[in-house]
């Protein structure tokens, strides 16, 4: 039976609109597009473990020249990493600014932003380790002004991406994993740096500004990652572990516990190294010789790193139990293993050293060197994946490729688009 001229006419045009819809999806998803389209955040996870592997091998208290001289190699792969993937996403959210807003409205995407600073961060580091005894001059207040930047990047990922998962997304305790702490851990990551920045500032007003700044920051982060692992351990006790594609993310409790101890115990050797050259806090100001509050911020430091190393511990055993429970797929996940794992190696280095202690020091190595294995493997595996191109997936581009096709179905104006 004969549809009519206008039914033909609307069919003909809605077949027009989806093959130009189909042709556009197959340009967008060949060559350099497609990985472009599909450079997630999460790819500053990369540099966040190949930033602490070289910090942990600079850093070694067993260590060598030959060790140094690898973790500076390290240290310049991950400064081209770190650009590289800035480059990229700047080209993905400049090219198709519609990605921004669905990564940012994506549960799960969303949540990875908070790795650009961490990143940053382990280069921060490492230019004071490397940079600023090698060349001096204005090095120290170049990692100072690149810290400010990450605080201010940090602070907004803090307040931001929890505020969306209150307001925007929709979230389950049964779907809920420890993704949740990424947006929380850089403003602790961010104090961890401020105290290292503080040691090689010249003038001690400028590293007093530095130290106050990374109490703060340290209060932001630690109290409200916190609350994160109460809730992820209720959601582990009541749903039992996480699915196998996302099981690695059990290891990242221990970036808030190990960063932040690690960040209470340089804090409170550097206050008590500025607070009495900046008259800070004195304690008993008509006693010779002044004593001053830094010398407490030391020691309740340790006590306090000490009892966040030990809660650490326990979820490095959870952690391990449960990927030993159910196989798990590689995927960028993977990088869970590294950051987390070396942010508590260096909590544990830091109390070798502020002790002293020899159980420590050894136990730090060894976890440095499985920390290191563990990043040689997931970068060949990386590396190998981005060159087939398979590693290059985006979830939140679903959602946005049926919203474009809805919308070229219900404007026919598309068609010769």
């Amino acid at each position: 039976m004969d549809q009519g001229p206008e039914i033909r006419n609307s069919n003909t045009s809605l077949n027009s609109n989806e093959g130009n819809l189909t042709r556009r999806k197959n340009k967008e998803e060949e060559g350099w597009r497609r990985i472009v389209r599909n450079f997630t955040p999460s790819w500053f996870s990369v540099t966040m473990g190949t930033g602490i592997v070289s910090i942990l091998l600079h850093n070694l208290p067993y260590n060598g020249e030959w060790l140094c001289w690898i973790s500076i190699v390290i240290f310049a792969l991950n400064v081209i990493l770190f650009m590289l993937c800035f480059l990229i996403s700047l080209l993905r959210y400049t090219l198709y600014p519609q990605i921004f807003v669905a990564m940012i409205r994506h549960p799960g995407q969303s949540l990875f932003v908070g790795t650009f600073p961490m990143g940053l961060a382990t280069i921060i580091n490492m230019i004071v380790f490397v940079c600023v005894p090698a060349w001096g001059g204005p090095w120290p207040y170049i990692a100072w002004g690149l810290w400010w930047f990450d605080v201010v990047v940090s602070v907004i990922c803090c307040f931001s991406i929890p505020f969306a998962t209150m307001y925007i997304h929709t979230a389950t305790l049964q779907t809920m994993l420890a993704t949740w702490l990424l947006p929380i851990v850089p403003p602790i990551v961010a104090a961890a740096s401020g105290g290292i920045v503080a040691s090689v500032l010249p003038n001690p007003q400028h590293a007093l500004w530095t130290i106050i700044t990374s109490y703060i920051l340290w209060g932001m982060g630690v109290p409200l990652a916190m609350v994160i692992l109460v809730i992820y351990f209720q959601r582990l006790t009541m749903h039992h572990l996480p699915t196998q594609e996302v099981i690695v993310s059990v290891f990242l409790p221990l970036g808030p516990l190990g960063q932040g101890g690690f960040a209470i115990m340089e804090l409170g050797k550097m206050a008590m190294q500025i607070f009495p050259k900046t008259n800070t806090l004195p304690l008993s100001p008509t006693v010779s010789p002044l004593m001053y509050s830094g010398d407490i911020l030391y020691v309740v430091g340790w006590l306090v790193a000490t009892m966040m190393w030990g809660f650490g511990f326990v979820w490095l055993f959870f952690a391990f139990a449960s990927i030993t429970r159910r196989p798990f797929p590689f995927n960028m996940g993977w990088w869970g293993f590294t950051f987390p794992l070396g942010v508590y190696t260096t909590s544990t280095l830091q109390m070798a050293e502020e002790l002293p202690s020899g159980f420590f020091r050894v136990l730090g190595t060894i976890l440095a060197i499985i920390v290191t294995i563990l990043w040689l493997v997931v970068a060949t595996i990386t590396f190998w994946q981005a060159m087939t191109g398979e590693i290059f997936f985006a979830p939140c581009l679903k959602g946005l490729a049926e919203k474009e096709k809805q919308r070229v179905q219900d404007d026919p104006a598309l068609t010769a688009a």
